[in-house]
């Protein structure tokens, strides 16, 4: 492509991305095509043109639907599940902006991984999927592989239980086939208007495990503890970065006068939190998983009833033996391995004073 036409489907720039292993690609106005490899946003050609507002409009057009276009026109913007040709799915994002359209797909890889694949720890992961009841949270940013560890859990208890799974997602990311469990999965939008409609719905279809996509209110916060309470083994995601700051958040939606009411519930409800983030490789190929864990023993129980999150890393490292590890400990293993460089240790670090004396020691 010396000429840098510009390409005439967005499955063409789709197709690309997913030949180079990019997790993103962003088609927008003003700034020339461009894809998220290992974590780095740049430009897929060095010197193409930025792309002209009908150049992203003939784009958005040639893989919208009448009436997904029409929701555009009137909203401003649009997400939603998008199958290309080839039968690839990706999430697509569509917004009207100053200059024109902008349109980012998240790439997702029809071909569920293994936890031993990602490098998950099996022997104190997979206790957390044979509760009958309770809650586990997979948290982290952005970009940071919880679908792809939600959809691992799922599917490693699709093999190993026989029951019904419920997911609610939005959109469908990965699609599971019924193996030993029988798999039911609701799109929000497309088959149910909200997480908290969907869950309310749930209760009355006979789930064993419902994995709830995002646990972005109140409402659905508080719809998926109950759930938890109730008999069902509830997995959902939530974007914070470390264990401490998830039940913050958690609690944190509720008024205060139900507090203390709630913290109860979580420190009986909660089975653990595996909070992560995807740091690159210090060779340059690819990422590697700092993946924090937080499994509720008695002593987490009660630091969550009397509402001293703060007191939880200190718990973290006496808990080894359950599988315990602090997101900072799991960062020092993989630069102690050479997984990750001395600069990467320290800005991922939470605690940056005793990371930078234990890199320079």
């Amino acid at each position: 492509m010396s000429e840098h036409q510009v390409l005439a489907h967005v499955d063409h720039y789709l197709q690309l991305g997913r030949e180079y292993d990019c997790s993103d690609l962003h088609l927008a106005t003003a700034y020339p095509p461009a894809w998220r490899r290992f974590g780095q946003l740049s430009p897929i050609w060095e010197d193409h043109p930025p792309l002209a507002p009908e150049d992203t409009e003939r784009l958005a057009r040639s893989f919208l639907k009448g009436e997904e276009w029409n929701k555009l026109q009137e909203r401003g913007d649009i997400d939603f599940a998008y199958a290309a040709t080839d039968g690839s799915r990706y999430r697509a994002s569509v917004i009207k902006q100053r200059l024109g359209y902008d349109m980012v797909f998240r790439i997702i890889n029809s071909k569920i991984r293994s936890l031993e694949e990602i490098g998950i720890p099996l022997e104190h992961i997979i206790p957390l999927t044979r509760y009958q009841n309770g809650l586990v949270l997979i948290t982290g940013s952005v970009g940071s592989g919880k679908s792809t560890t939600l959809a691992a859990l799922v599917d490693f208890i699709n093999q190993d239980r026989e029951d019904h799974i419920l997911t609610l997602e939005d959109p469908i990311e990965y699609v599971f086939e019924s193996k030993g469990c029988h798999v039911t999965q609701r799109e929000v939008h497309s088959h149910t208007e909200s997480f908290a409609r969907a869950l309310r719905g749930a209760l009355r279809e006979d789930p064993d495990v419902i994995m709830v996509g995002e646990m972005r209110d109140l409402e659905t916060i508080q719809l998926a503890l109950t759930a938890a309470e109730t008999g069902h083994l509830v997995l959902g995601t939530l974007h914070t970065g470390n264990a401490p700051r998830t039940l913050d958040r958690v609690l944190d939606v509720f008024p205060t006068d139900q507090r203390d009411q709630i913290r109860i519930m979580v420190s009986e409800s909660l089975r653990g939190i595996i909070s992560q983030q995807l740091i690159p490789r210090a060779d340059g190929n690819g990422r590697v998983v700092a993946m924090e864990m937080l499994v509720n023993t008695p002593a987490v129980g009660n630091c969550i009833r009397e509402g001293k999150t703060f007191m939880l890393p200190g718990v973290m490292q006496t808990g080894k033996n359950v599988g315990m590890i602090t997101m900072d400990e799991s960062i020092r293993r993989l630069y102690v391995k050479g997984l990750i460089t001395k600069e990467e240790a320290l800005f991922r670090a939470d605690d940056k004073n005793t990371m930078k004396s234990f890199l320079e020691s």
